[in-house]
């Protein structure tokens, strides 16, 4: 009996491995996560339960890519054919951290065509499909109305005052298609949700859920990991542009309570603080951007032609956007995404997401001078998930592998 037991152990092992040891692997992430006896105080106890009921949400990656109701989601990526080193250690990063329990696409968009080179060693690096796609000349050029001369003049001006990216003319062209372009593509017509992914950042904590399907059944519309105050001198008469828009469309801003205006101003509305969500890491509502209070007001912008005569920057303008068309409980702070791009570091300090971070809570920019997350903190007050609000709202949204 004991050899015959012993035979039927060992066909288990083979032919079942995976479920033979993810019932012990959830045991021992319970135990190792949850750090106290599940009865030892009335708040230990309900993050115990919690974590008990996490594991009842679980799903295998395969039923949770299959799911019908899955949000079209997607990978952005502007790039050049230079930037390939750069973008292959982001998409490396990304699929470690996430996409290779998701399998979610990528779209690479370039104002040239990508050389095989490019698209071989980028889609060598995941398992999830890639499409590559070139930017019309009417998604980056100059519109008809921009005085190129003038243009120029402006450009040399910055250059000469040493604003960073003053003199370029590409930035300028790449400020405008993320402001109002990229959502438009042809290759995104088909996705709701994007992830904006830039060649040399670091993602430093482990994601063991899907913040693409969180966004889209919570109702979120834009997330986010940093924010700072914008350079003045690179946006002039953003705020006055914008104020004037805001005159004539009142029905497409957000009043009261709800609204995050209060975050951008503060005199009451005068003068703009400069405040911005940093878009180089951005999740966020493609349908929000095709929309056409969005549109109206990117078309308002550029009929001014702040892009090319001053330096207006994509991340101004989509988090001027939001603070005015959204409520605080459509955007989010990816608090629990470790996220760099250079200088800046986002870093969980909260014991309980830093675990799972290779950061080190001393660098994050959160909280210094420049940042201006103590501001969004005095208008909304419970932005930060505490550790048993993180796991009750991405629990449906967790894979265990």
């Amino acid at each position: 009996m004991q050899a015959l037991l012993a035979v039927l152990g060992l066909v288990v092992y083979l032919f079942f491995p995976e479920k033979t040891i993810n019932y012990k692997l959830a045991d021992n992430w319970y135990e190792s996560v949850s750090g106290f006896e599940p009865h030892e105080n009335q708040e230990q106890s309900a993050l115990a339960a919690i974590y008990k009921q996490m594991q009842s949400h679980s799903n295998p990656p395969a039923a949770a890519v299959a799911h019908p109701n899955r949000v079209k989601a997607v990978f952005v990526i502007l790039a050049r054919n230079s930037d390939l080193n750069g973008i292959r250690k982001s998409i490396r990063e990304i699929e470690d951290r996430f996409n290779r329990k998701f399998h979610y696409p990528y779209v690479f968009l370039n104002e040239e065509y990508f050389t095989d080179e490019f698209k071989e060693q980028t889609s060598a690096l995941t398992s999830s499909p890639t499409h590559y796609g070139k930017i019309n000349d009417d998604m980056w050029g100059y519109p008809s109305h921009i005085n190129q001369t003038h243009a120029a003049e402006c450009r040399k001006d910055l250059e000469e005052k040493r604003i960073i990216y003053g003199g370029s003319e590409p930035y300028r062209h790449m400020c405008r298609f993320q402001s109002g372009f990229f959502f438009r593509h042809p290759l995104l017509d088909a996705y709701e949700y994007y992830w904006r992914v830039e060649p040399d950042v670091n993602y430093y904590c482990d994601i063991d859920y899907d913040p693409f399907q969180m966004m889209k059944d919570k109702g979120l519309k834009y997330g986010w990991t940093l924010s700072l105050t914008e350079y003045k001198e690179t946006i002039p008469t953003l705020w006055k542009t914008t104020q004037e828009f805001m005159a004539q469309n009142s029905d497409l801003i957000i009043r009261g309570k709800e609204s995050l205006l209060p975050w951008i101003t503060d005199d009451n509305y005068e003068n703009y603080n400069g405040c911005h969500f940093w878009s180089n890491f951005e999740i966020g509502s493609l349908d929000f951007f095709r929309s056409e209070r969005y549109l109206k007001y990117f078309n308002y912008l550029d009929a001014q032609g702040g892009f090319f005569y001053e330096r207006w920057g994509d991340a101004p303008v989509h988090s001027l956007a939001v603070a005015m068309m959204l409520k605080q409980s459509e955007v989010h702070f990816f608090n629990d995404i470790g996220y760099r791009h250079n200088p800046l570091i986002h870093c969980p300090v909260e014991q309980w997401a830093h675990k799972k971070c290779s950061c080190e809570k001393k660098d994050n920019f959160d909280w210094t001078g420049w940042s201006c997350l103590t501001r969004y903190s005095k208008l909304a007050k419970d932005f930060i998930w505490d550790e048993a609000t993180h796991l009750n709202m991405t629990a449906p949204y967790r894979i265990h592998t």
